[in-house]
This record gives structure tokens, C-alpha cells and sequence, in this order.
């Protein structure tokens, strides 16, 4: 995507913030603890709108610093996160690896590789390192490209590639995921590969 796409999608979300920063404190976590409970007991894409807003109401609430203040009980499936102490609604992305599962309030790991239960760590890092390698084409540098007998099919082999694989993601590793946590969030695009939420038709799993 051109970053002056990526700037203005930036400022859209900035101007969707504004009605999210005229809540009170106590009305924001409210807001949110009833929403985590909307998200319990589904896997969610990240391209969700509910999700988007949840996202920004995580980043003021963080900001805020909302959940140490403790204004609302945390619904009573979700855990309280090292990383911020806020609760833990993991999103599972291609570096999972490296970052494990990424908190939607921080940005930071919520929950670390090493920590994720055993029976999913292996088919997880097996995934990983799959989309890492198919991911790699969208960054070759030009001497690469021009080595390659053509290029442009092999960049779009990988975006069939990395679509297939982030189905797989949302419709078979996020759901095993939630057998452990009250909701799980995926990554559905890969802007590098042209890849976009609407290429990954979970409803025809």
C-alpha cells in the first residue's frame, strides 16, 4: 500500500478516536469490559470493525492507564497480562515466534512463545517459519528480483500462498487458541504481499 494510503488511513482512525476520547474514565472501561465479554468464546479477525474500536479504546484506556485503576471488574474468563496488566485478549500474527501472543492493549507480548500451551507450539512454530519464508519474497531486493526468471509470478504465487496460510490461521490455529483463552484475535492481511482481509473467505471453510 503507498504510505500516503497508509497516512490517511492513519488519520481516519485518529478521527474515529475523538468520540472514544469524550468518555470518562469509568464510562471507557465499562465500554470495554462489556465488549470483552462480546468477544468471549469467538475467534475474531483483526479487520473487524468491532475490533478496530476495541483497538482504540485499548490504546486511550492504556494511555489512561484505565485497568490499574481498577474502575470495573475484569470479566471473570480473561486473565490479567504481565505486560500491562490489563486483561489478555491474544492476537496471533506471523510473529508469533519472535513475539509471541501480541497484546491488544499495549502492543506488547502478552503472552511469551515459550508460554503458550505445548500442544500448540509445535504446528505454531511450524506455521511461522512456512509464512516467514513466503513473506521473505516481498522483501527481496532489486539484484534478487532481477535474478528471478519472473518475478512477478513469484510474488503472486506468494500472496496465494500467504492468503492459504492465514485461512489456515483463522479457521484451525485460532480455534485450538481458544480452547485456553476466553478470545482470540488473527491477523487477516499482509499489506507487503497485497494480501487484503477480504482474500481470506473463512465462510467458505
Amino acid at each position: 500500500m503507498p504510505q500516503n494510503q497508509e497516512t490517511a488511513l492513519d488519520q481516519l482512525w485518529q478521527e474515529y478516536s475523538k468520540s472514544l476520547k469524550h468518555f470518562d474514565d469509568l464510562s471507557l472501561a465499562r465500554w470495554m469490559a462489556q465488549t470483552l465479554g462480546q468477544f468471549e468464546g469467538q475467534v475474531w479477525r483483526f479487520s473487524h470493525p468491532l475490533v478496530g474500536v476495541y483497538r482504540v479504546a485499548a490504546q486511550i484506556a492504556h494511555d489512561r492507564q484505565i485497568w490499574f485503576k481498577r474502575l470495573v471488574t475484569i470479566p471473570g474468563a480473561y486473565l490479567e497480562g504481565s505486560c500491562c496488566r490489563a486483561p489478555i485478549l491474544p492476537f496471533l500474527t506471523r510473529d508469533v515466534l519472535e513475539m509471541g501472543l501480541i497484546c491488544q492493549h499495549c502492543a506488547g507480548t502478552a503472552v511469551p512463545f515459550e508460554e503458550i500451551p505445548e500442544e500448540l507450539q509445535s504446528d505454531l512454530k511450524e506455521w511461522a517459519q512456512k509464512y516467514d519464508t513466503i513473506h521473505d519474497i516481498a522483501h527481496w531486493d532489486d539484484e534478487k528480483k532481477k535474478r528471478a526468471p519472473n518475478f512477478q509470478q513469484i510474488f503472486e504465487k506468494a500472496a496465494n500462498e500467504a492468503e492459504s496460510q492465514l485461512h489456515r490461521a483463522g479457521t484451525s490455529l485460532a480455534p485450538r487458541l481458544l480452547e485456553h483463552y476466553p478470545a482470540v484475535l488473527w491477523e487477516d492481511q499482509d499489506e507487503c504481499l497485497d494480501v487484503r482481509p477480504e482474500d481470506i473467505q473463512t465462510w467458505k471453510a
